[in-house]
């Protein structure tokens, strides 16, 4: 009888585990619905629109995405490695089975995958031969990680940057 009673008492322990618990989203949630409008959750892994954006003790590192047509998107890209030495670049995003591919504009033959995981977009360790016109030095974009800051393409549209010349740009607006 005791053993019956203890079963019974363990069954009822047994809540829903992450899984289920994020299949039960309340979308109507007033709370829910405002995240999802200013773009602070995405209900389901999506395009890659929106800002990645990390700040370190080398300086800052900020990503923009926009749509740029059906299937296709745009970015542009600022990386620090210290007051005088920084990577920036723009150009064209596209899916790929395993993730996302980055064409660099200004760089022939130029590309990088990038996979997201987590809400954090890493970049690929080997930063091609093709791509060393990006960035000064020895320095590259290879093994970066840029943790997502936001998915709204308002947000990445408005997102400033600094460009060569110190200037502060716009450049996902246009």
């Amino acid at each position: 009888m005791l053993t019956a009673l203890l079963m019974l008492a363990l069954a009822g322990c047994q809540g829903e585990g992450p899984d289920e618990a994020a299949r039960h989203v309340d979308a109507d949630n007033p709370l829910e619905r405002a995240a999802r409008a200013r773009g602070l959750v995405q209900a389901e892994a999506g395009p890659l629109t929106g800002v990645f954006e990390r700040t370190h003790n080398l300086g800052r590192d900020a990503m923009c995405v926009v749509p740029d047509g059906p299937g296709r998107w745009r970015f542009a890209l600022s990386a620090s490695f210290g007051e005088a030495l920084s990577c920036a670049a723009r150009g064209s995003v596209s899916k790929t089975d395993d993730g996302w591919r980055l064409q660099f504009g200004g760089a022939d033959k130029c590309e990088l995958r990038v996979s997201e995981e987590a809400d954090e977009l890493r970049f690929d360790g080997e930063w091609p031969e093709s791509c060393a016109s990006l960035c000064p030095g020895r320095s590259s974009l290879a093994g970066l990680r840029l943790p997502r800051a936001s998915w709204a393409e308002d947000d990445a549209r408005g997102l400033r940057m600094r460009d060569k010349a110190g200037n502060v740009i716009r450049p996902c607006a246009d």
